[in-house]
């Protein structure tokens, strides 16, 4: 970045930038298989800086990281993981139940990164500022930083696996964090086994990307 008069100036994004950029967009997958191989402690510890450059409500910055290392704290995870994953399944009959046993739905097994990710209801930074009336706006900005980190992943060749089938209860009793901090993810990082643009989900026909998602209405 330079400069002009004192002032910082913003840089200009390029065509070929904004293409890289959108290649980036749709080659970000939920990656559930992972190479043991480490990921070196001054990768981790950039991609944790970059979070940081995430939006929060008030400049609140609620995000809270746990690094899962030990085996009981990862036998917590995976135990909860199982148990969730069962009743999962029990919802399911004939072949949608088939196919919901075969899918792989968690790296816990393999990858050598995992953070349990937490938002600080009680933080005092930012002084409530646009939380007053919506603040559930403290947990959404705790999903904006993980995105931020999804994204930085996979710049540097990381994948990331967002693992949802958890009882956020247990596993927050289990880590052993201050009360006001509530469980938003657990994620498994590290190198992919393979990557594809295409989802898994899609290619294994559980559910296709559709246009549902995309709802503009005019007022």
């Amino acid at each position: 970045m330079t400069q002009a008069a004192g002032r910082p100036f913003p840089p200009s994004f390029d065509d070929e930038f904004r293409i890289r950029f959108e290649e980036l967009l749709v080659w970000r997958r939920d990656v559930r298989r992972f190479r043991n191989d480490p990921v070196p402690p001054h990768l981790e510890e950039r991609l944790l800086d970059l979070v940081q450059l995430a939006p929060s409500v008030g400049n609140s910055q609620p995000w809270r990281f746990v690094r899962v290392k030990s085996e009981n704290a990862r036998k917590v995870v995976r135990t909860s993981f199982e148990q969730c994953n069962r009743k999962a399944l029990a919802g399911f009959e004939g072949a949608r139940a088939k196919a919901y046993a075969e899918l792989k739905l968690s790296g816990l097994d393999q990858a050598p990164l995992q953070l349990a990710v937490f938002c600080e209801e009680a933080t005092s930074q930012g002084h409530g500022l646009g939380r007053a009336t919506m603040p559930e706006t403290l947990a959404w900005s705790v999903v904006g930083a993980i995105h931020l980190l999804w994204l930085s992943a996979r710049i540097h060749g990381l994948g990331l696996g967002w693992v949802s089938i958890l009882d956020p209860v247990e596993v927050t009793r289990g880590l052993d964090v201050p009360p006001s901090w509530k469980l938003i993810a657990y994620l498994c990082l590290g190198w992919p086994e393979d990557i594809n643009d295409v989802p898994e989900l899609e290619r294994l026909r559980w559910q296709a990307r559709t246009t549902e998602g995309r709802i503009v209405l005019d007022r």
